[in-house]
């Protein structure tokens, strides 16, 4: 069994078909998103239905907490212990119902919206733990791995970050201080998205990988990069070509 962990899709539904045609998922494996799944890319829809159909799991980023916080559907709490009573039914949703992290738009055909509604509910919290996968099994080196969406505060459990921070942060206090990974020294190995990269954020504390940023700016015309712990092998596929700007 291997745990392929996904960094930031943002809407590319067509560099998620290829991701996953070359991993080739088997029935034991499992599938883990760090979140923004949607927005910024060309077709959410897609990507809903290509993620959803591969059984995959995710993480609440900034984009999808946005939405459900318009809703009144987003958990407050870090273990998402509160999270609202499912919601099914929507009327009249406009383009701007679905807008994620400032304002952005999420690129949904009128009549989806409220799959894609749905679907955010069924999110796995703000942090998913790897004995929280079923299945899953530790790092290669027998350690425990956690993935977030942004980052955590070192020397904090996950249950002990705010929401705020887990699917937000990057550097520590502000501007010009360490992104937060480069001062995290482990043991537990935290894989994250968020913060794109040309290549994938590595910290190591001797040989063991504690930190690890999958977020390679597909819909930059980057690349979309998933992770196995279990396995410590990577797997890429290249944007067919630049989506959005920074």
């Amino acid at each position: 069994m291997a745990t392929w962990i996904l960094g930031d899709v943002h809407g590319c539904p067509d560099e998620l078909a290829a991701l996953l045609a070359l991993l080739g998922l088997g029935d034991d494996d499992a599938l883990l998103s760090v979140g923004d799944l949607f927005h910024r890319g060309p077709d959410a829809a897609g990507v809903l239905d290509i993620f959803s159909g591969a059984g995959g799991r995710f993480i609440l980023g900034n984009h999808e907490l946005r939405i459900l916080e318009r809703f009144n559907l987003a958990p407050k709490l870090a273990d998402a212990s509160d999270r609202p009573p499912l919601r099914e039914e929507f009327e009249d949703l406009v383009a701007d119902d679905l807008a994620g992290d400032g304002f952005r738009p999420c690129a949904v055909p009128p009549e989806r919206r409220g799959d894609v509604l749905r679907f955010l509910q069924t999110h796995s919290g703000f942090f998913q733990e790897h004995d929280g996968v079923p299945g899953a099994g530790t790092t290669r080196d027998g350690r425990p791995w956690c993935a977030v969406h942004a980052g955590l505060i070192p020397g904090q459990a996950p249950s002990q970050v705010t929401p705020e921070d887990l699917v937000s942060l990057r550097r520590l206090s502000s501007r010009g201080r360490p992104y937060w990974y480069e001062v995290y020294d482990g043991p537990n190995l935290v894989v994250f998205g968020h913060n794109p990269s040309k290549v994938p954020r590595m910290r190591r504390v001797g040989s063991a990988l504690v930190a690890l940023g999958l977020d390679t700016g597909c819909v930059y015309g980057g690349k979309l990069t998933a992770y196995s712990p279990e396995l410590d092998e990577f797997a890429q596929v290249d944007a067919k070509r630049a989506y959005a700007t920074k």
